[in-house]
């Protein structure tokens, strides 16, 4: 990869754990209000498990291939 497409990459990257701490913040909130909502709850939790996905996918992105 170029130089470019890496700090893009990592760029991302970055948004996405941001964006994964704010969605921890916004499921314990979520859970602490009662009644809590079940259906929304489980849509955060749902796209905060998308989004480490994309994380692993981008770290694994950045981890150069290593030939045994």
């Amino acid at each position: 990869m170029n130089d470019d497409i890496l700090e893009d990459v990592r760029r991302r990257l970055a948004e996405l754990k941001s964006e994964h701490r704010r969605f921890d913040e916004l499921i314990a909130q979520a859970a602490a209000d009662l009644p809590f909502d079940q259906l929304r709850l489980q849509r955060l939790k749902k796209r905060k498990l998308a989004l480490k996905d994309e994380i692993a996918g981008l770290e694994n992105a950045l981890i150069p291939d290593i030939i045994a």
